[in-house]
C-alpha cells in the first residue's frame, strides 16, 4: 500500500494546538455575558463539539433556541482575545511535516471556525504540508456527526485508506461513523479509558508521542459510498 493512497486527518484544537481550555474559558465568559452560569467542567466536557451543538449540550435546548446565536458571537469575541496565548502542542508541527514528507496525504478536519483554524495552521507553520483543511463552515453538522470527516475524505482524490487523530470522544465517534479509525490524544483532557471506550485504536499523550507510530498499519480502508 502506497503512502500516497493513505490519509492522516487531524483535528486541530487540543490535538495540534493546546487550546482546549482556552475554548472552555471563552465559552464560560460568553455564557456570563448572557447572564447564564455554567460550571467550567461541564463546558470542557463539550469542547470538541462544534458551537452548533455545544450550547444545547451544556445549557439546554431552551437556551440554544433563545440565545444560541448571541452566545456563539460572544464566544467568538472572547476566544479571539485569548488566541494569542495558544501554542502548538509538543511535536505537532514535526509530526505533520514528517507524515507529509513520507508521502502521506495530511488533512485537517476541525469543528472550529475557519479564522481560528487558519490561525492555528499559521502558528504551526505547516501550510505547505497540507492537502486540505475543512472546518465547521464546510458542513451542516459538527462532530460527533461524521459529516466533517466524510467531507474531508471526499476532497482527497485517490485516497483509499485513512485514520483520524483527535483528542475527544467526539472525534473518535465521528471517525467511527465515517468508517475509519481514530487515534486519541490525552492533550484534550479526556482519559485514556474514555477515548478507548469510544473506540480509539491507539491512545498517546501529545503529538510528539506519535512520531514513530506505524501509520500504514493505523490507516484503514475508506468505505466506498
Amino acid at each position: 500500500m502506497s503512502t500516497r493512497s493513505c490519509a492522516v486527518l487531524f483535528d486541530i484544537d487540543g490535538t495540534l494546538v493546546d487550546s482546549t481550555y482556552h475554548h472552555a474559558l471563552a465559552w464560560q465568559r460568553a455564557f456570563r455575558v448572557c447572564e447564564i452560569v455554567v460550571p467550567l467542567y461541564r463546558i470542557h466536557r463539550a469542547v470538541g463539539m462544534g458551537g452548533d451543538k455545544l450550547v444545547g449540550q451544556v445549557a439546554g435546548d431552551e437556551v440554544e433556541d433563545r440565545l444560541g446565536d448571541r452566545l456563539r458571537s460572544a464566544w467568538h469575541e472572547e476566544y479571539a482575545a485569548l488566541e494569542a496565548e495558544v501554542v502548538p502542542l509538543p511535536g505537532a508541527a514535526e509530526l505533520v511535516h514528517e507524515l507529509a514528507t513520507a508521502g502521506f496525504r495530511v488533512a485537517l478536519a476541525s469543528s472550529g471556525e475557519p479564522d481560528f483554524a487558519s490561525g492555528a495552521v499559521a502558528s504551526l507553520g505547516v501550510e505547505k504540508d497540507l492537502a486540505c483543511l475543512t472546518t465547521s463552515e464546510d458542513v451542516d453538522a459538527s462532530k460527533p456527526d461524521p459529516d466533517l470527516v466524510g467531507e474531508t475524505l471526499s476532497r482527497l482524490e485517490g485516497v483509499t485508506h485513512a485514520v483520524l487523530v483527535g483528542d475527544t470522544p467526539y472525534d473518535v465517534l465521528a471517525a467511527r461513523r465515517a468508517g475509519i479509525a481514530c487515534v486519541g490524544l490525552l492533550s484534550g483532557g479526556y482519559s485514556e479509558a474514555e477515548l478507548t471506550e469510544a473506540g480509539a485504536v491507539l491512545v498517546a499523550g501529545v503529538p510528539a508521542d506519535l512520531r514513530h507510530a506505524d501509520w500504514t498499519e493505523l490507516c484503514v480502508e475508506v468505505p466506498r459510498s
